[in-house]
């Protein structure tokens, strides 16, 4: 192969590598009983990370959590909903060990609601059955 055809067939290959990536979008937010509606004074925090590939509507997240006053009973992404508002839950998470890690297909309806900031994590316990801590998912 000549030096102007390996040119080519690397170029076409940096192209074709640039164009399959996916794109996403990183939503992270700490835990905290403050941001509970009612907010509580819990000690407990978390974390949660996740990132979307919008190409595919698929959410991956990481959720840690430490210091909550009793057992966690349930957890869940909910929405839509603005800071201090409560929803209704939209995926529910069963292995409630911490840290938590999972996807989910979103719908396109789900994947714009998430993207607008309109999604929380809360983790409830047995203590604080409306839920110990929560956070806004905004965009970065």
């Amino acid at each position: 192969m000549g030096l102007k055809s390996f040119a080519v067939v690397s170029a076409l290959s940096m192209f074709a590598a640039t164009g399959s990536q996916a794109a996403t979008a990183n939503f992270n937010t700490a835990l905290k009983g403050s941001n509970e509606v009612p907010p509580n004074t819990t000690t407990g925090t978390g974390e949660v990370k996740a990132v979307l590939d919008t190409s595919q509507r698929v959410l991956t997240y990481t959720i840690t959590y430490s210091g909550l006053t009793s057992p966690v009973v349930a957890a869940h992404f909910h929405g839509p909903a603005a800071p201090g508002v409560n929803a209704p839950p939209i995926i529910t998470i069963t292995d409630l060990k911490s840290p938590i890690t999972g996807t989910a297909k979103l719908t396109a309806h789900q994947e714009e609601e998430l993207q607008a900031g309109k999604w929380y994590f809360n983790i409830h316990t047995a203590q604080n059955k409306g839920g110990e801590i929560r956070g806004q998912l905004p965009k970065e």
